[in-house]
């Protein structure tokens, strides 16, 4: 026990770096670092999605530089190709035979950047990845290394020239999360300083790989009480019931909430999970996940599935 307590506290320690040193890039933000910190020690992806301006791709090149690890981006676009992504076959004319070439998604952090504003096609091309950790082209498979990490951002929905992702890719994302506009204080900051300079560019690596590969390990070693649980569980059984769903969360739903959990618990400091964390990555877990039924009653779009969310958490009680 006092291992696990040992081991959990230096990964505390390894989570709290990286967050700190992602502030100093993003202001103001501290809670949606953490969030995004979860998701990367959950082993899972992460799914950005805000207005343009707001930081979401600073975000997502500071926890690249914070880590000192291969880093490549994609800025997605409607003519953006799945071999743009992947990489694929070139004939060597010299040797007379054809040679893969290995895409940007051959990398530790990749970051997909408007994710959304490229075709259903080219997005479906990093489920594989996403999912499988591995990428197969003309019958060969490749696989990719380990810690990889896919962000993406992308605009809202209502935005123009955009392609909804597919359920199936969203199902990949751990966590979406938004950041919303600076606090008022932060933002007249940017403007008295004009917003000069590029504020990633300052950062400096605080983790290696071997830091961050352990510190994933030690979520083994964060409790989950049966209590908690059983609040989880409820949490996820609720959905299935809703009038205002449709078809609920899934098993690998359920399973991504607990991984998550479990992170959450770690990077706020504690070697056990609480109702709290549960409460805390709900939305964030599963509001991306989840349809509205198609019912007069439902309504359409993820801050309706947020409202059920919500409204479904309320309603459970919460353990002692």
């Amino acid at each position: 026990m006092e291992a696990a307590v040992g081991a959990a506290a230096s990964a505390t320690l390894v989570a709290n770096r990286i967050v700190d040193n992602v502030a100093l890039a993003l202001h103001g933000k501290r809670e949606t670092i953490k969030m995004a910190v979860t998701a990367l020690l959950a082993e899972g992806h992460l799914l950005i999605e805000d207005v343009p301006g707001v930081g979401k791709t600073t975000l997502a090149r500071g926890l690249a530089r914070s880590l000192g690890l291969d880093f490549r981006r994609v800025q997605c676009t409607s003519d953006l190709m799945p071999a743009d992504v992947l990489g694929g076959s070139v004939y060597d004319a010299n040797r007379g035979q054809f040679d893969f070439r290995k895409g940007p998604i051959f990398t530790d952090i990749f970051l997909a950047d408007e994710v959304n504003r490229t075709t259903p096609k080219t997005q479906s091309a990093l489920l594989e990845a996403m999912a499988e950790g591995q990428v197969s082209i003309d019958g060969t498979t490749y696989p990719l290394g380990t810690p990889f990490f896919v962000v993406a951002t992308q605009n809202p929905q209502d935005s123009h020239g955009v392609y909804p992702l597919p359920e199936s890719q969203l199902d990949r994302f751990l966590l979406r999360i938004r950041i919303g506009y600076p606090p008022a204080e932060i933002e007249r900051q940017l403007l008295r300083s004009r917003g000069t300079g590029d504020p990633v560019e300052i950062l400096q690596p605080v983790v290696d790989r071997e830091d961050l590969l352990r510190t994933c390990k030690a979520l083994d070693n964060i409790r989950v009480e049966d209590v908690v649980l059983d609040y989880l569980y409820a949490l996820i059984e609720s959905t299935r019931q809703s009038p205002f769903l449709q078809g609920g969360a899934s098993t690998r739903a359920a399973l991504a909430l607990e991984r998550a959990v479990r992170a959450h618990a770690l990077v706020e400091g504690r070697a056990y999970a609480t109702p709290d964390d549960v409460q805390k990555l709900a939305i964030p877990v599963m509001a991306h996940r989840l349809r509205m039924a198609r019912t007069p009653a439902g309504g359409s779009g993820a801050h309706d599935t947020e409202r059920v969310l919500q409204d479904l958490l309320s309603n459970l009680s919460v353990p002692v």
